[in-house]
C-alpha cells in the first residue's frame, strides 16, 4: 500500500545529538578522574541512567541528574561542589548546545513535505525538544510533531491514529533500531534505519532482517527515492 504519512525521528536523525553527549561523557570522567578508572564510571553512570529512565525519562536533564547521582555514589555521598557546579554546568550547556543538521536533511525535509504528511516524532524533555526543533528552523514542514516519553508499538499506533491514517500507510525513519525501527514495523508501519555514527548502548538492537517492512539506507537525502521506488 502507498505511503501517505512519514514519521521523523529527530535527535542523530535530523540533527547531531549523541555527539554531545559523548563529549559531556568525555568531561565527567575526566572530572572523577581521581575516583575510578574511566570504563568504569562510565558504566556505572550507564547503571544509573537506565535505572533512573522510568523516573526522569530521556533527555539532557535526565541526563545530568544521573552524572550527578553517579559522581555522588563514586565519591562515597560526597562529591566535591566543584564537581557538582561542574557537572551543572556541563547540562546547562548542553540544553543551549548550536543545533546543526545532519548533510542533506533540510533539502529533503522540504522535499518530503511536498509529497507526504510529516510527524515529527522524538523522545526527550519537551522544552529541549521544542527548542532544537525551533533552531533548526524545520518545523514549517511537520503536518504535527508529538513529543513522547518511550517509543513503543502503543506509541506508533496512537500517534498515527490521531492523524488519521493507518500504520500500513506509514512509515518511520530513525537511527535508532530499538526506538524508530522495531516498534514501528511490530505496529504495522515500514521502519527506515539510518544508521548515525555514534549510538546510545541503550538504543541498540538486532536488526529485523528480512522482515518485508524493514529497510536500511546510508544516508537521508536517499529517503525520497526509496519512497518512490519500494512504496508508490
Amino acid at each position: 500500500m502507498p505511503v501517505t504519512t512519514v514519521g521523523l525521528d529527530a535527535d542523530d536523525t535530523l540533527w547531531h545529538n549523541e555527539t554531545i553527549f559523548r563529549l559531556s561523557h568525555k568531561r565527567f570522567a575526566e572530572l572523577l578522574a581521581d575516583h575510578a578508572e574511566e570504563p568504569v564510571m562510565l558504566d556505572r553512570l550507564a547503571q544509573v541512567e537506565r535505572r533512573n529512565l522510568r523516573l526522569y525519562g530521556y533527555g539532557v536533564k535526565g541526563f545530568t541528574l544521573s552524572m550527578l547521582e553517579t559522581a555522588m555514589e563514586l565519591c562515597d555521598g560526597s562529591a566535591p561542589p566543584h564537581i557538582v557546579r561542574e557537572i551543572l554546568a556541563a547540562g546547562r550547556e548542553m540544553l543551549v548546545h548550536p543545533v546543526e543538521t545532519l548533510p542533506g536533511v533540510a533539502e529533503t525535509v522540504a522535499e518530503l513535505s511536498a509529497r507526504y504528511r510529516l510527524i515529527l516524532i522524538t523522545k526527550g524533555d519537551l522544552m529541549d525538544q521544542e527548542r532544537k526543533l525551533a533552531a533548526s528552523r524545520l518545523g514549517e514542514h511537520f503536518s504535527a510533531v508529538e513529543i513522547v516519553s518511550e517509543k513503543d508499538r502503543s506509541t506508533y499506533e496512537r500517534v498515527f491514529a490521531r492523524q488519521g491514517v493507518t500504520p500500513d500507510h506509514s512509515a518511520m525513519i530513525g537511527n535508532s533500531m530499538r526506538s524508530d525501527v522495531l516498534p514501528a514495523i511490530a505496529a504495522g508501519a515500514w521502519g527506515v534505519h539510518i544508521p548515525y555514527h555514534l549510538t546510545w548502548a541503550h538504543e541498540l538492537a538486532d536488526a529485523p532482517e528480512g522482515h518485508p517492512r524493514y529497510v536500511t539506507l546510508s544516508r537521508f537525502d536517499e529517503v525520497p527515492n526509496w519512497l518512490a521506488d519500494h512504496t508508490e
